[in-house]
Parts: C-alpha cells; sequence; structure tokens
C-alpha cells in the first residue's frame, strides 16, 4: 500500500496559527534579512535557519489565509518578506505579478509538488526510506512468508533469479521487500527489549501462484537471497514529501543507540537510531538536541575520576518512529557525534 511522507504533521501547525500560542516565543536570528529569494537546492530548514535562532519553529512564522483555498509550497524564484502583524513576525509568501502575494499557511499543497523545495534534503533519507525498517516483535518477524527454495534448487539467489516462498500473501501485493532478522535492540539501561532491525536483502515481484506457495523474480538485491529470508509487503514513500519540524509533546531523554548504515563517526545527514519512539511521544518531524557524553577522566592532582560535562553538540530531526524506536537524521552537529550520545529536548 503506497504510503507518503506527507505526515500527520500539518494538523498541529495549524493549530498553532490559529490560536496564535507560542508565536511571542519566536526568536529572530541576529542579522536576518528582511527579504529572501528562494534558489534551488535551498530546504525549508536552510532558510527557517536565515530568519530564526531556533529553526523548527517556523511554522509559528507563518499565518493561516482561511481565503486560500489550496496553500502553496515555496518554490525556486519566490521571494519571502519579513513583516510584522499586531506586533508579530510573520511571513509573506511574493510570487511575483503572475500569481500576486500570499501568506503561507502550514497545510499540504494538493497539486503536483515536484518542484517545491524540500523541508530537509530528503535525498538523504530516500533511499534509507524504502529498504531499512524496524520490527516491532520477534513474533511479527517469524509471521511473515519465507523463502523456501530457490530456482534449480539453489539455496542462494540474486538479482535476475527466480525464488518460491511460502505463506500468507494479501491480495492484491504483489512487490515484496525480502529482509533478514539483524540486530536485536535493547534499552542500554533497562535492557528492555525495543524491536529488530530488518536487514535489507532485495525486492521480489510475484509472478504466479499455487495454493501457498508463490513464485517471485527478484528484481534487486544487495546480497545473496537466503532459505528462510522473509517477504514484507513494500512502503513506497513519495521523495517529494514534506515534513514540519516540531518540538517534541513530552520530555525525551535518550541515547543514540546505533548508526544503521555503519559509519564510526557521525556527522551532518547522517541516519541515526535512537532508543524513543511513538510510545514515549516521538513522531515524525519531531526535533531533539543532541548532547556529546563527557568523559570521564583522571584529576590529576586530587587523584578522582571527574565526568566531563555533556555538551551540546547537534540537531537532529525524527523521520521514522516506531513502537519504541525512531530513525533520526542528523541536521547540523558542531562535532563527530557517536553511539551512547544524549538526545533530549532541544
Amino acid at each position: 500500500m503506497r504510503k507518503s511522507l506527507l505526515a500527520l504533521l500539518l494538523v498541529a501547525a495549524g493549530g498553532l496559527a490559529q490560536s496564535g500560542l507560542a508565536l511571542a516565543e519566536v526568536k529572530l536570528k541576529e542579522g536576518h534579512p528582511d527579504r529572501y529569494t528562494v534558489v534551488k537546492g535551498d530546504t525549508l530548514w536552510d532558510i527557517s535557519g536565515k530568519f530564526l535562532s531556533q529553526p523548527w519553529k517556523w511554522p509559528e512564522l507563518w499565518h493561516a489565509n482561511p481565503q486560500i483555498e489550496n496553500p502553496h509550497l515555496i518554490y525556486p524564484g519566490d521571494t519571502l518578506s519579513l513583516v510584522y502583524v499586531d506586533g508579530q513576525p510573520r511571513l509573506v509568501l511574493n510570487r511575483g505579478d503572475s500569481r500576486g502575494t500570499i501568506k503561507l499557511s502550514p497545510k499540504v499543497r494538493s497539486t503536483p509538488m515536484a518542484d517545491a523545495i524540500p523541508t530537509i534534503p530528503l535525498d538523504k533519507i530516500n533511499s534509507f526510506l524504502l529498504t531499512n525498517r524496524i520490527v516491532d516483535s520477534s513474533e511479527e518477524f517469524a509471521g511473515k512468508p519465507y523463502v523456501v527454495a530457490g530456482e534449480r534448487e539453489s539455496v542462494i539467489s540474486g538479482a535476475g533469479n527466480r525464488i518460491y516462498a511460502r505463506g500468507g500473501f494479501e491480495e492484491g501485493q504483489s512487490v515484496f521487500g525480502i529482509f533478514r532478522q539483524g540486530k536485536t535492540y535493547t534499552d542500554p539501561e533497562t535492557k528492555e527489549f525495543l524491536g529488530i532491525n530488518a536487514d535489507d536483502i532485495g525486492t521480489g515481484e510475484i509472478v504466479a501462484e499455487e495454493g501457498d506457495i508463490a513464485t517471485l523474480n527478484l528484481t534487486r538485491s544487495t546480497q545473496e537471497v537466503r532459505l528462510g529470508d522473509r517477504l514484507f509487503p513494500t512502503e513506497e514513500r513519495a521523495i517529494t514529501s514534506t515534513f514540519v519540524p516540531s518540538e517534541p509533546p513530552t520530555d525525551v531523554n535518550g541515547v543514540i543507540i546505533d548508526v544503521p548504515r555503519g559509519v564510526a563517526r557521525v556527522g551532518q545527514y547522517d541516519v541515526v537510531t535512537i532508543n524513543k519512539g511513538k510510545v514515549d511521544g516521538l513522531n515524525e518531524g519531531n526535533v531533539l538536541a543532541i548532547y556529546k557524553t563527557g568523559e570521564t577522566v583522571r584529576d590529576r592532582v586530587s587523584g578522582d575520576s571527574v565526568k566531563i560535562p555533556d555538551e551540546r553538540s547537534g540537531l537532529l530531526m525524527v523521520f521514522r518512529s516506531y513502537e519504541k524506536l525512531s530513525y533520526g537524521l542528523v541536521l547540523y552537529a558542531t562535532r563527530d557525534l557517536a553511539v551512547m550520545d544524549k538526545v533530549k529536548n532541544p
């Protein structure tokens, strides 16, 4: 089933505009421009950083305009002007003589959005979203259809080969991601089970079914497909999807527990896994501050062991949340980050 990342996001942002809450809390960045013309390659996050010291508060600059039936997104060539309405800073969008001036409204654009600028650099997470996933329980993993045989009785297969899978296939579903059970995540402090990483192996398309056995063509593989690998329905997500950044509705005190791509040093636009999810109030678009965990050093004068204070060193945005885990994109980092660095409300 096709799913879009045009997440849930905009309802909450619209509420801000209607109620006027928190507008007085918006802090304009020192030296901010009064006008800015959007250029190709911009993101809403980049632009908000030109106006605000807290970029995730950019929806609070918007002013809902009930006369606009289909609010527009921002495109290269558009000009943003900072104005004051009832003493509050707000952004006005000017599209030129042909389309006039409109006020930005935090709602979904219903017309094609291919040329609109994204909130964050979606190319950094799009392939990740199409292939990586967390499974909330071992029972869920074990309940999926599995590879029972390969072409000509082969025990391993690759792109271009046929495989045979057994299990309950949903009617109308023909394309499946093929996954292998990977890391099991537990909370570093409580040791509570958090989820299982499903390692991406490839993609297969059903070409025939007989009873509970399906024949699939392997259209893509990242490594050899093996007997017992599990099949999950594909979750397509559009590259033009939009996030609206926001603060978590509850207090969050978590840690980075993994770097899915396996890099040793974490920096801007790297993806990390954190030990907090929907059960903790986290949703797509929530922004968290990252704190570099202070080292424990020996005081050469007293001989004691002393822990250096944690230091705020970056910011991330949650782009996919599961029950007890979330994936986040590091939006900026002032130093190298690592597993066990802390994440908190910004």
